[in-house]
């Protein structure tokens, strides 16, 4: 039982993304509003998109893994933001607010004994827990990436 616990700290911790890189909220830290619909040479995307569209695949994994009635956004178009810029402050505070809650939410069924993180899910394809814990990690980690890449082509990181 001691190890099932301890992969379940290592998997809130890796989730939380502060081990080997910096978390979400390190790479937005101090990014001015002006800043955050602007696309620079050599980006793909603005921190705005980035923001959103993990806002959205975190939501989207959370709840394929806790409800069974989940439907996945259309791919790709749901699991992007429509535009640029945010539409106002309120907005991506709105954002931000919705990544923690669903990062704490996730962190909490990891950690729930009632959760056994090797089964796999019922309505899913052989998907595991653990699998989704691992995905919504891996895919935070990959865009907070892009979001340190952006903001060092903005000249604002510091």
């Amino acid at each position: 039982m001691k190890e099932n616990e301890a992969l379940r700290k290592h998997v809130v911790e890796l989730l939380a993304g502060r081990n080997a890189h910096v978390d979400l909220e390190g790479a937005l830290k101090g990014l001015p509003a002006k800043l955050r619909g602007t696309k620079p040479k050599g980006s793909e995307h603005t921190a705005w998109q980035l923001l959103e569209h993990i806002r959205i695949a975190q939501w989207d994994i959370l709840e394929f893994s806790r409800n069974r009635k989940h439907v996945s956004p259309a791919w790709p178009e749901g699991y992007w933001p429509r535009t640029e810029a945010p539409p106002s402050v309120a907005a991506w505070n709105k954002s931000m607010k919705q990544v923690r809650a669903d990062l704490k939410a996730m962190q909490t069924l990891v950690t729930s004994k009632k959760s056994d993180l090797f089964r796999s899910i019922p309505h899913g394809q052989g998907q595991t827990l653990l699998r989704e814990a691992l995905l919504f990690a891996d895919h935070n980690a990959y865009h907070i990436g892009q979001i340190v890449y952006l903001r060092r082509l903005l000249k604002a990181w510091p």
